[in-house]
């Protein structure tokens, strides 16, 4: 698993071996180059969906950003205690993530235990394509997916379009758990 230092710099690495500029990517992901350049030199921590955008237009998976290592298999099992953390920790969005299936060779959907602080405040908008699903295990929260607004609580399960904007806010008085599923269509 890579750090949260290591991140920009791999993608710094990807985009040169692909022959692409940071002007390249900038129009491609829709980011800007100050924000490109901030982050591949690890001066910003981006959000999922950001990593989702850039993984799609530098043809790799997510878990290859991660450094999550992949092996040919029919199945994979990861104990509660062997999960490990992604390099999201101290993130700009305060999220943390678990990686579930860090092992399984070209999975096609992404599952990770989140957790949200409950006082971080409002949170950005994400929007990338795909589907998610979230499972609340302890917590709850407002969930905001385009103009809809929703309480989602404990053993309550949201599923989406990721193409729509979308974000929630942890609510309550205790952190905010979730099992996340995103599903990413292949380029």
């Amino acid at each position: 698993m890579r750090e949260d230092h290591e991140i920009g710099p791999f993608i710094r690495e990807l985009r040169k071996a692909r022959g692409m500029t940071m002007t390249q990517l900038a129009e491609r992901t829709g980011f800007s180059q100050g924000f490109l350049s901030k982050l591949e030199n690890s001066k910003s921590a981006p959000s999922l969906s950001t990593l989702i955008k850039i993984a799609k237009i530098l043809n790799v998976r997510l878990s290859h950003i991660f450094g999550e290592s992949e092996s040919e298999t029919a199945v994979t099992l990861v104990k509660k205690n062997e999960r490990q953390e992604m390099a999201r920790n101290g993130s700009l969005y305060g999220y943390r993530y678990e990686a579930l299936a860090p092992h399984f060779l070209n999975r096609r959907m992404d599952p990770y235990i989140l957790i949200h602080p409950f006082n971080t405040g409002e949170t950005p908008i994400f929007q990338h394509e795909g589907q998610e699903m979230l499972y609340v295990l302890e917590g709850a929260m407002k969930f905001y997916h385009g103009t809809n607004e929703m309480i989602v609580e404990e053993g309550d399960c949201v599923y989406f379009d990721a193409g729509v904007p979308h974000h929630g806010n942890s609510i309550g008085s205790k952190d905010l758990k979730c099992l996340l599923v995103i599903y990413t269509p292949e380029t």
